[in-house]
């Protein structure tokens, strides 16, 4: 019952705080332009001779990108039936991903399993029911930061992939704006929703010892966060709660404290042009291999 009530991410204020960000950082795009690129060229391969293809979305959201994955499996593989289950702890969320497929017209030959639940709650129900449906395609975006036992993570999902089959993972990049600033406040920000940082370097450490096969691409963003230095801001306000995952960055932390995080978002994660201030939100996708 404790491992239920404790807070997952994106609930209640935080969902504002994550429709906020994504509005205003570009992430998603970012994300959606790397997949367009590269994603036609692995879903040929995995879809060669398959009569189905069944996909599972993890810490799926709003579903905003899994739309656009599964849209892109059905126009590469037009003539296979595909079926989707998505995990997704937060009901508001999983709410919204409804709602957007109910509007996605391409999307209503496909079937979709809801399960309402965190991916560990997802792991031992499937663990102890024995029977482990497989997945062509696995995505897990940005949601690496939630789980309790990484290694365990990476490796119950990658075992549930079909032959030649992949897991996408998505990740903030190692060195990149986000890694530098959590890093270097892990004590400071990990605190409630996120109780540990990762970023790619991390799960590439995991791949290795485990022996498993991967690709790692770069998918550069940045975004502005000039306001964020503007102590009347609203909007920077709102951008500096989702980057710390507090609800209130101005009354959360010391003065000193304070001062050093936008120091440090100021002078070691981010770029300025032209008076403006942009923030480093490189990302990593890491395909791992059946």
């Amino acid at each position: 019952m404790a491992a239920e009530e404790k807070q997952t991410c994106y609930e209640g204020g935080y969902v504002q705080s994550f429709q906020f960000y994504l509005e205003h950082s570009g992430e998603h795009e970012a994300v959606l332009q790397w997949v367009q690129n590269i994603l036609p060229g692995e879903f040929k391969r995995i879809g060669a001779g398959k009569s189905s293809l069944d996909v599972l979305g993890v810490g799926s959201g709003g579903g905003q990108l899994d739309v656009q994955i599964l849209s892109l499996l059905q126009s590469t593989c037009p003539t296979v039936p595909i079926s989707s289950d998505i995990v997704e702890g937060s009901a508001e969320l999983v709410d919204n991903f409804k709602a957007l497929v109910a509007k996605t017209a391409n999307l209503q030959k496909i079937p979709f399993v809801w399960h309402f639940m965190k991916s560990e709650e997802y792991e031992k129900q499937v663990k102890a029911k024995g029977d482990m449906k497989r997945f062509d395609f696995i995505n897990m975006i940005q949601m690496l930061y939630h789980v309790d036992d990484l290694a365990e993570t990476i490796s119950f999902y990658q075992s549930l992939l079909k032959e030649n089959g992949r897991l996408m993972i998505v990740i903030e990049a190692v060195k990149g704006g986000w890694d530098t600033l959590w890093r270097t406040y892990q004590k400071e920000l990990c605190t409630d929703v996120a109780l540990v940082y990762r970023s790619s370097g991390d799960v590439v450490d995991c791949l290795k010892k485990h022996g498993l096969k991967y690709e790692e691409h770069v998918i550069p963003n940045t975004f502005e966060i000039t306001e964020c230095f503007d102590p009347s801001s609203k909007n920077g306000e709102c951008l500096l709660n989702f980057m710390t995952m507090q609800d209130h960055f101005h009354q959360s932390f010391t003065p000193e404290i304070r001062a050093g995080i936008l120091d440090l978002l100021r002078n070691k994660c981010s770029t300025e042009k032209d008076g403006k201030i942009f923030f480093d939100s490189t990302l990593s996708c890491i395909l791992v291999y059946a």
